[in-house]
């Protein structure tokens, strides 16, 4: 029962958030426009991308005929085709636009299902149901990112659903939620190496090879499919590393602080990268107290990963393991004190996440070719 009242609150959290777009109204006081409608829903980054790719499945011809873009054909296999493969489920029944919007609302209610399956099946949480209202509203960027096109609610979910099978036992379970998220997202491949890195750990400890864990394997062949894919639909097997610069990695780690990085990074005032840091770190060192293994070695492997992104935007590449930092942080999200400010910050996240969504548009010139 308490699952469907967090469903409930997220569907209606949710819609609490569009609301301003789909009234096309303006804030008094806090100066926000929202009267070009949910054209802005539409427009932020990535989701006409994902748009692009479920109308044309990466055909250059299409690409460049149909669609005024600036990047390069080459450039849109770097998102991959499962999120676009939802949005075409529900096309022939919603426009574009409102499919792409409907698959991550979908994608976020099964992600919070999952997460609270999962705290609650692992007896992770003194509360379950308040530590999946924080991941509600924590990380701010997250709630952003729920309300437009994008693929990380269901990236996240497919992560939280391998691992959850992991821990139960049901490897070939785990190796299939972990191959949907391999054709997702590409950072899926650091799932791959924590499992490898459990199953070294493993198979040293006991001085011989660990075969059970081989049906995660099939993350692998998962992986091998989308190039052969890529291949089919543009001609090239490494269609995703020829894409461009997408992922935004760099020698030597924290680029992102220098000019090397300035490309995406924009301007100095990064302090708060250094305190997402902390707050990531110091969570995932606590899964290691608390004995979560398999967790601490996934979350700790996406951390590294994020020390090398020269990106403005790392609060959303670290994404994927904020679910694993807040179950490091249990004890202290569940105090008195935290609940009193989590509440008091209700206000200014909802103010943020409006002011990222009506500022972080990419240049439609016609909507023709989305719908």
């Amino acid at each position: 029962m308490k699952r469907a009242y967090l469903l409930l609150t997220i569907l209606l959290f949710s819609l609490l958030i569009w609301l301003p777009f789909s009234l096309k109204t303006k804030l008094p006081g806090w100066d926000l426009d929202f009267t070009k409608g949910n054209f802005t829903l539409w427009q932020n980054y990535d989701g006409p991308n994902y748009l692009i790719v479920e109308k044309t499945w990466y055909n250059k011809e299409k690409i460049v005929n149909y669609f005024s873009v600036t990047e390069p054909a080459e450039y849109f296999p770097a998102h991959f085709p499962f999120y676009p493969t939802i949005i075409a489920v529900l096309d022939p029944f919603l426009k574009g636009p409102t499919a792409m919007l409907l698959a991550t609302l979908l994608g976020s209610l099964l992600c919070f299902g999952m997460f609270h399956k999962y705290l609650s099946e692992f007896k992770l949480s003194l509360d379950p149901f308040w530590l999946s209202l924080v991941f509600m509203i924590l990380p701010a960027r997250w709630v952003a990112i729920r309300a437009i096109g994008s693929p990380e609610p269901w990236f996240i979910l497919f992560i939280l659903a391998s691992l959850f099978y992991f821990k139960k036992g049901k490897y070939l379970l785990a190796g299939i939620f972990g191959a949907l998220a391999q054709i997702t997202k590409s950072p899926a491949v650091i799932l791959l190496a924590a499992y490898g890195v459990y199953a070294l750990v493993e198979s040293i400890k006991e001085k011989r090879i660990v075969w059970k864990y081989w049906p995660l394997l099939i993350q692998l062949a998962a992986v091998g499919g989308l190039f052969w894919f890529f291949k089919l639909r543009t001609g090239d097997l490494w269609a995703y590393l020829h894409s461009g610069d997408n992922i935004h990695l760099f020698w030597p780690p924290f680029s992102v602080f220098v000019p090397q990085g300035q490309v995406w990074v924009g301007n100095f005032w990064l302090e708060d990268v250094i305190w997402t840091w902390i707050v990531f770190g110091v969570g995932i060192m606590k899964l290691k107290e608390k004995k979560l293994t398999i967790e601490y070695y996934f979350a700790g492997l996406f951390f590294l990963s994020t020390l090398f992104v020269a990106h403005r935007d790392i609060s959303r590449y670290i994404l994927p393991v904020a679910p694993f930092v807040l179950i490091g942080w249990d004890k202290l999200v569940q105090k008195r004190e935290f609940k009193v400010i989590a509440f008091l910050l209700i206000v200014p996240i909802m103010l943020f996440t409006w002011n990222f969504l009506l500022n972080n548009t990419a240049p439609v010139a016609d909507w023709a070719p989305y719908l």
